[in-house]
C-alpha cells in the first residue's frame, strides 16, 4: 500500500469517527492558536513600535533630568538632583547650536490631567499641555494633519494658539471643522492653529494623542509661578558623528549644570534609537515565552491525542486482525496509524492558524490602534511542522502497538 492509499484510509477511517476526530483536532487547533496566536500579536506589536520610531532618527538625543531622584540604592536613598530650569536649558540650546550647528528643541510638561472645553463640549480630565517650540513637531517624529505649526510670532509674542491631538479633537469636534475654534483649558482660551496626525499609543507613551501643544513662552505663563522641568531634544549634524556629539553635548551640559569633576552626571542622555532598541529586546523576550507557552498547550494536546490513538487501536482491534490476516504488513498497519495521527493534527493545525491570526491581530490592534494586519508567514510554516512533529509523536506508540498486534488474537478480540 503507497503513501496515498494510506492517506485515504487514514480519511476514511476518520470520517468514520467524526466526533472524535473534531474534538481531537478541536485539542490541537487550541494548541496552534495560542501558539500562532501570541506570536502574531507580538510580531504585530513589534510592527507599530518600528513604525512608530521610525521617525525618530539615530542622531537624536535627549537630555532630561536624573529618572533615580526617588530610588533607593542598597538600603540608600539615591541622591536628588534639581531639575532642568529654563536657564540651563536655553543655555544649552544656544551653546549646542553655535558650537556644533545642530537642531535643539526644548519643551515642558505643563499639566497633565487637564479638562478641555469647547462650548458645550469637554474632555475627560487627562489631556496633557506641553509648551513647545517651533523645531519640536520634527525632532519629536510629530507631523500636521491639519493647519500649521508654531511661527516666530507665536512664540516671540507669546500667543494663545494651540496644536490638538487627534484624540481630543475626536472629543470636542465630532462633526465640524475645529481649524480656527477656540478652546478653553487651564484658565484661558486658545485658537486652534494645527491638527496633529494620529501618533498612536506606542508612538509617545500613553495618551499620545490627548495632547495640546501650545509656545513655550505661553505655557510657561499658564504655569504662573509653579516651577517647572524643561525637557532638551537635539539632533548632531551628521548620523556619524552622533556619539561624539552626545558626548560633547554631556560635557556642556555638566558645566552649566556644574558638576564637579570624577561626580556622575546630575542629568540623563538617551538617545532616541536606544528606547527603540529596548523595546525591540522587550518583545524578543516576549515572543520566546510565547512560543514557550505555545509548546506546553501543544505538548498537553498531544498527550490528548495519543490516548484518543490508544483507544482508537483498541476499538480497531478485529480491523487490525482481518487487514493482517489479508496480507497487511506490520509497517503498513503501523504507517497507516501515523497518517491518521498526522492527517488529524494537520485538519487542527490548519484550523488553529486561521484563528491564531485573528486572535492575534485582534490582540494587537486592542494594545496599539495604529498596529497593521500581520499575516505570519514564517510561524504559519512553523505551524504546520509542529503539527506534523505532533502527530508523529502522538501517533509513533499507538502506530506500533497496532502493528504488534497478534492477527489471530485480533480476530477474536470482541
Amino acid at each position: 500500500m503507497n503513501i496515498l492509499e494510506n492517506f485515504l484510509e487514514g480519511l476514511r477511517s476518520i470520517q468514520s469517527n467524526m466526533l472524535r476526530t473534531v474534538l481531537t483536532a478541536l485539542i490541537i487547533a487550541i494548541g496552534i492558536t495560542s501558539l500562532v496566536g501570541i506570536l502574531t500579536a507580538i510580531d504585530g506589536i513589534k510592527s507599530s513600535v518600528e513604525s512608530s520610531f521610525a521617525d525618530l532618527g539615530a542622531n537624536t538625543f535627549d537630555v532630561s533630568n536624573y529618572s533615580s531622584n526617588n530610588r533607593r540604592s542598597g538600603g540608600r536613598k539615591m541622591k536628588k538632583y534639581e531639575d532642568i530650569d529654563y536657564r540651563e536649558a536655553s543655555l544649552f540650546s544656544a551653546k549646542f547650536k553655535e558650537d556644533f550647528g545642530g537642531k535643539v528643541s526644548l519643551s515642558s510638561g505643563i499639566g497633565g490631567a487637564i479638562q478641555v472645553k469647547y462650548l458645550s463640549e469637554k474632555t475627560n480630565p487627562n489631556v496633557s499641555i506641553n509648551g513647545v517650540d517651533e523645531d519640536f513637531l520634527s525632532i519629536k517624529g510629530y507631523f500636521i494633519d491639519k493647519g500649521r505649526n508654531f511661527s516666530k510670532n507665536d512664540l516671540e509674542n507669546s500667543l494663545n494658539v494651540a496644536i490638538v491631538g487627534q484624540e481630543v479633537i475626536r472629543t470636542l469636534f465630532p462633526r465640524e471643522d475645529p481649524m480656527n475654534k477656540i478652546i478653553s483649558f487651564m484658565g484661558g482660551q486658545f485658537k486652534i492653529i494645527g491638527v496633529l496626525q494620529k501618533k498612536g499609543s506606542l508612538g509617545g507613551g500613553t495618551g499620545a494623542d490627548r495632547l495640546i501643544l501650545v509656545p513655550l513662552e505661553t505655557g510657561r505663563a499658564l504655569a504662573a509661578n509653579r516651577a517647572l522641568t524643561f525637557q532638551i531634544t537635539a539632533s548632531a549634524p551628521d548620523v556619524e558623528d552622533s556619539e561624539y556629539i552626545i558626548e560633547e553635548a554631556r560635557g556642556l551640559m555638566r558645566r552649566i549644570r556644574g558638576d564637579e569633576l570624577g561626580k556622575p552626571d546630575s542629568f540623563e542622555i538617551e538617545r532616541a534609537d536606544a528606547l527603540s532598541k529596548d523595546f525591540v529586546d522587550i518583545i524578543g523576550y516576549l515572543r520566546i515565552g510565547g512560543f514557550g507557552i505555545g509548546i506546553i498547550t501543544l505538548l498537553g494536546a498531544s498527550i490528548a491525542l495519543m490516548n484518543i490513538m490508544m483507544v482508537s487501536v483498541t476499538e480497531r482491534t478485529r480491523e487490525i486482525g482481518i487487514r493482517k490476516s489479508l496480507g497487511a504488513t506490520p509497517r503498513v498497519i503501523r504507517f497507516q496509524f501515523l497518517m491518521e495521527a498526522i492527517v488529524i493534527c494537520i485538519m487542527g493545525g490548519i484550523a488553529g492558524l486561521l484563528l491564531g491570526i485573528m486572535i492575534g491581530n485582534i490582540i494587537s490592534n486592542t494594545i496599539s490602534t495604529d498596529s497593521v494586519f500581520i499575516v505570519p508567514w514564517f510561524w504559519m510554516f512553523m505551524g504546520i511542522i509542529v503539527c506534523i512533529f505532533v502527530g508523529v509523536i502522538s501517533g509513533i506508540y499507538p502506530a506500533i502497538k497496532a502493528s504488534r498486534l497478534d492477527p489471530i488474537e485480533a480476530l477474536r478480540y470482541e
